[in-house]
Parts: structure tokens; sequence; C-alpha cells
């Protein structure tokens, strides 16, 4: 009997020889004829790389990262293929089904140098399914419909295979293509950052050179501060890591000598890494946001041009299959699940702040596939919380600058790992200050000045023994580094106003003049000074901020403490360029989606002092007990005023207002030295 193994390598024999042959007969073609040549060329080379490889000098390696990259770049994108409004204007009808094949295609170059033969072949099947209708009909005659419909069966046959392999790479540290990189190579030299397969430019390999400027006993103590966080996160939120085996690490390429000694230390807790690479086949893909580990971003522009392309395919039966293939996957592997921590993760920043131009022809969800989307993320969000319980796992972020950011990064860098050193203890105390003066009041009032329009009340839960109780947390640089913030999840009711930030860059895409209107802690009206018209704002914040609900609430308000952070941005005049996670420590913040407890809000939390948070649900995550589907939104987007747009911020307590922030300075007694980076004394 002829094994499995021996009929995928006779397919893939057959595949590859195909593409070849229609690459060399097409070449000097226009038109569909065009574009099928210059596909078969670019997967000729993908295919090509990955049998090199091995073979290959530094400088062959980087030749290949170049070609094989450029036709998505910037600089060519007005005439790619990847371009849904190029393919149509080229392509006609078809155009754009023909380039969301191509961007699924360009998952080649990793399949070829991982040696994934079976995702290779089925790339090159359903390129030559499509090739072989428009050479039967001769282009002019294909209907669209039936390149849709090989496209949706291509990834409706092929799901279940898909989504098991992006499951167990999430959880089985055997998946080991990056580890051994990070681990084995030579970091001396940033050559080995071509190995990994992905886009890489100077950014890269600057920062590869900067951190081997630095003594192993700075990169063990920058390693140690992420470790520390991710050990502390468990220990602060009474959970047993002992009884864990993995850990996610995902970062960005360039930090290999922090993410090797990260490892060392990880192990040192029992704990295996898991590496995995942001999803690359379409059906494991979420819009255009990178989970896992990657190299710089090609083009944002293209990533935004085909976050949507699940339009193509999102249906009932095709939400129903990757359902059901996630609960088998999950099942499958079920041992390696109940031994996995929780991601722990390292941001980059520096990067310019990307605004989209809209492309008419890129593919749209429907508002019947919008709603589908939402009901997928909740059931796959609860399929998860089932295998990795949410009381059992946890995480922790920290973020770095990138050389973009401007030609003092260095000097940035430096003043960024003091900022992600902080004195925990010294923040502790202030904040503990912060704490007693808001669990006093009923609801905090948020005032912008200037031109800042924010008008915002926020309702506190009720404390029953202050003694024992406590609506805020008191956050000292576990789960999120740096330090600086305490935080709520805020009582619905009553939670009220208008927030307004004029420049804010969330889930790296740039809002200007963001308004948020909120009646009872729910988002009620909208809007953005992004485009001409308030049709495209209102649908901008819709896709991208309300992730295609008609509302969501207030998941947590937070004052952020961290000034040092704050007086280093504009010293360098970074405001908007720094990531949420340092961004959100700069001023007062309201995440809207789900709380800060989400999935483990029965879990008791303790501050320093003793006394429990009990602020961990809110009216709609309460639902929870009665139907999850209701409780969870999948989402928690944090939107921080910045000092210099505050107005004040004060308590409402039946004595009276007490002023905790006036004119961005902190006023309450005891939290003076928060004042100091601004020179106030």
């Amino acid at each position: 009997m002829i094994g499995l193994d021996s009929i995928l390598e006779e397919r893939r024999g057959l595949a590859f020889r195909r593409v070849r042959e229609i690459a060399a007969e097409l070449e000097g073609e226009a038109g569909w004829r065009g574009y099928f040549h210059k596909t078969a060329a670019f997967m000729q080379s993908a295919i090509e790389a990955g049998e090199r490889w091995p073979r290959l000098s530094p400088e062959e390696k980087q030749a290949y990262n170049a070609h094989l990259y450029e036709d998505i770049l910037p600089a060519g994108y007005g005439q790619s293929y990847g371009n849904p409004a190029y393919a149509a204007k080229e392509l006609g009808e078809c155009g754009r089904y023909l380039s969301f094949m191509y961007d699924e295609l360009r998952g080649m170059i990793v399949y070829a140098l991982e040696g994934r033969v079976w995702d290779m072949t089925v790339c090159c099947e359903l390129f030559l399914e499509a090739y072989g209708v428009f050479a039967r009909e001769e282009g002019s005659g294909v209907d669209p419909g039936w390149i849709r419909d090989i496209l949706y069966w291509y990834v409706s046959d092929h799901c279940e295979e898909m989504v098991e392999r992006r499951i167990r790479e999430q959880l089985d540290p055997s998946c080991a293509f990056a580890t051994r990189i990070i681990m084995e190579a030579d970091l001396t030299s940033p050559d080995y950052l071509y190995d990994l397969g992905e886009w890489v430019t100077e950014s890269e390999r600057q920062v590869a050179g900067f951190l081997n400027g630095l003594s192993p006993e700075e990169i063990g103590r920058m390693a140690r501060t992420y470790t520390e966080g991710y050990r502390m996160g468990f220990i602060n939120s009474n959970k047993d890591l002992s009884k864990k085996k993995t850990v996610n690490i995902r970062y960005c390429l360039g930090f290999e000598r922090v993410v090797r000694a990260a490892v060392g230390q990880f192990r040192e807790m029992g704990l295996e890494p898991v590496i995995y690479r942001a999803a690359t086949h379409i059906i494991n893909k979420k819009q255009n946001h990178r989970i896992g580990y990657h190299g710089h971003v090609p083009n944002p522009q293209s990533d935004y041009d085909h976050r949507n392309d699940a339009a193509l395919f999102l249906d009932e039966d095709l939400i129903q299959r990757k359902l059901r293939a996630t609960q088998r996957a999950y099942e499958r592997y079920k041992d390696l699940a109940e031994g996995h921590a929780g991601p722990a993760v390292m941001e980059i920043f520096g990067e310019a702040p990307f605004s989209p131009a809209p492309c008419p022809e890129a593919f749209t969800l429907s508002e019947s596939q919008q709603r589908l989307q939402v009901f997928c993320d909740n059931q796959l969000a609860q399929i998860t919380d089932r295998y990795i319980k949410g009381e059992e796992r946890s995480f922790t972020i920290i973020a770095w600058p990138v050389p973009e950011i401007g030609e003092d990064f260095s000097e940035i860098f430096r003043e960024v790992v003091k900022i992600n050193t902080l004195d925990a203890g010294l923040y502790e105390k202030i904040q503990q200050t912060i704490i007693q003066a808001l669990d006093k009041g009923g609801s905090v009032h948020i005032q912008g000045r200037g031109g800042n329009r924010t008008d915002l009340t926020v309702a506190l839960h009720p404390l029953t023994d202050v003694s024992r109780q406590t609506a805020f947390e008191n956050c000292v640089a576990d789960v999120n580094i740096p330090v600086g913030e305490v935080f709520t999840s805020p009582q619905l009711k009553g939670t009220s106003g208008v927030l307004h930030v004029s420049r804010v860059y969330l889930n790296e895409l740039l809002y200007q003049d963001l308004e948020l209107t909120f009646e009872d802690g729910m988002i009620t009206g909208y809007t953005c000074g992004n485009f001409d018209r308030e049709e495209e704002n209102r649908a901008y914040i819709r896709e991208n901020l309300l992730r295609h609900h008609e509302t969501l609430p207030m998941g947590e308000f937070a004052i952020g403490t961290n000034t040092t952070a704050y007086v280093v941005a504009r010293r360098y005049h970074i405001e908007d360029k720094l990531p949420i996670l340092i961004a959100e420590k700069m001023g007062p913040h309201f995440a809207v989606g789900d709380t800060c407890y989400s999935w483990s809000e029965d879990i008791a939390v303790y501050n320093p002092d003793g006394r429990e948070v009990i602020a961990r649900d809110n009216e709609v995550s309460i639902l929870r007990r009665e139907d999850k589907e209701k409780a969870y939104m999948g989402c928690h987007t944090d939107i921080t005023i910045p000092y210099d747009e505050l107005g004040h911020i004060q308590v409402r307590t039946p004595q009276g207002p007490v002023p905790i922030i006036e004119n961005g300075r902190f006023v309450l007694p005891g939290t003076e030295e928060l004042n100091a980076p601004f020179g106030d004394g």
C-alpha cells in the first residue's frame, strides 16, 4: 500500500514542476497571463530558496529576502497584484479574488524555509486550479463566481489541517523552528535574521547590532525584568505556576539576544518556550493583527487592504467547521493545553504611525458576516478557555523602541530600560495613597482642558467594608510593564459623558480627534477626524475599535502615574509613537470592551495592603453566569488622555470633591513626588 507521505510527495513533485513550467511559458505575457506568470515566478523563487537555503551565503540569503518581499513593499505596491485596486484595474471583476489568492500564496516564503511540504503543495494546487480555469476559458470567459468557489473550497477543504497545525504550534515546544535558531545561531552577526523567513530591514539588523553592544549582564537584566514580571503575575493573582510546563514567547525580529536570555530564565522556572510565527493562512489570521513572532511589516497598507479577506468565505457552514476543528484540535492536545501558562510578549514601538487609505476594491464584511465574526470570536474564546483556563493562566507585556524612532534611538532605548525598571516599591506606596482617596468616593469626574473636550463621570463600585475591600488594583509592573497605574472595572450605570483625545495610536492604527460618547457605561456615539466623510470615520471606528459590535462597555478606568515616561516622551517628541503599554501609564485611560479580569472574574485579587479588589465585574461581564456570549466582547482597547490635555481628575465624595490631578499635575497630598520629572519639585 502506498503511504500518505508517498502520495504527498507525488503531489508535491507534480505541482512544483507545473508551477515552474507556467513561470517559463508565460514569461513576458500581460493581462491574466501576466498575473499567473508573476505569481508562478514568485512561487518558484520561494521553492528555490527553500531548496538552496542551507548552502547559501549570508549575502545570497539577503538577496533572496529582498527579492521575495519586494513586490508588496510601498514603493511597488501601486503595481502589485497584492493590491486589490491594481488587481481589479488589470483583471476586472476577478481581480480582487486573484489579489486574495496572491496574498494567501505569499505564505510560500515561510513554508519553503520551514520545509512545510503539505502547505506548499496545497498552495501550488490552489494556484494550478485557478490557472486551469483561465487557460480553459482564455481569460475573458471566466465567471468570477468560479474563482470565488475555488477559493472558498480551498479554505473549507483544508480548514481542519490548518487549524490543527496552528493550535499545535501554539502549545507544543517541539515545534521549535524559531527556538532552534534563537538558541543555536551565532547572534554576534545579524545574518541569522534571514533564516527566520520574515521580511528583514536595516532596522532589525540595527537592533541586533545594538544589543550586541550590551554586556551579558545588561541583556540578562532586560530579560529578567520581563520574566520576573511574568512570574510575579502568577504570584499576585494567586495562581500556581508550578503546575505549568510551557510559556509562549512573542517578539519582533532583532531581539533574539534578549529572547535567548529569557528562555534560560524561563527554563529555571520549569517552563519550556513555545515560539510560533504570526499566522499565514487566512483561516488563522485575525484581520491585520500579527499574533506571534514576526519581522518588519512589509507594508501596513497591504495588511489593511486584506484585513477582511475572510468576507470571501465567511458563512455559517465554514464557521461551524472552524469551531469543530478547533474543538477537536484542543482535545487532541489537551495535555499540552493544560500545561500552558500563557503569553510573554515583547512589543516594539517607534515606527511611523499608520493611517490607512481606503481601498473600495478590498473585501468588506457584510452586516451578517460581522455578526458571524463576533459569534465566532466569542465561541473560539470559550473553547480556548475550557482547555487553557483563565483562572490558571497569566501573561506579561513589555515594549522596546526600534531605530525608526529617530536619531536618538540609543538614548531612547536606555531611557526605556530605566522606565521599565523604575522603583516599584515607591510607586506602590504613592499609588496606595491615590487608591485610599478613590475608595472614599462614589464616582470620579474627568475634565479635559485646552482643545480636549472630555467631560466624563465614571461610577465606582460601592464598598461595604473599606477596611477589607477596594475598588482599584495597585499595578506595580508585573503583567503590564512598566509600573504606574491604579485601575478598576467601573460600574456602568452612572458612567456617562464624552471621552475625547486629539491624537492616539490604537492597535497599530492612528486616530485623529477621536471622540466617544457614553451613557450608563455603553458607547452611544463615536466619531474621529481621519477622513473627510463622516461615514468613513464612523466605519473606521466601527470596524477597528468596536470590532463590529453595535456598542461596547467601558471595561476599565485607570489613572496612570508614570510621569517619568511622559517626560521622556515629550523630550524626544515620541508621544505618537509609544505603544499603549507605556502610553496608558501617562495619564488617565479608559478601556472599551472586556474588563481587565475577563475569564477570571471569580479569582480573588488582593492589593499589597491585603484588601481585596472587588470591582472585577460590571453589568455586562456578570452576564457570564447566564450566557457567556453576552458577557465577553473579545477586545479590550485602552485610550489615554495625556497629562497636557487634562484639566482635572476629582473624586466625588459625600464631603465634596477631592482633587487627584489639576491642570496636568498631581495635587493629592502624598503624590507630589510624581511631579518631580516635570521639574516642579
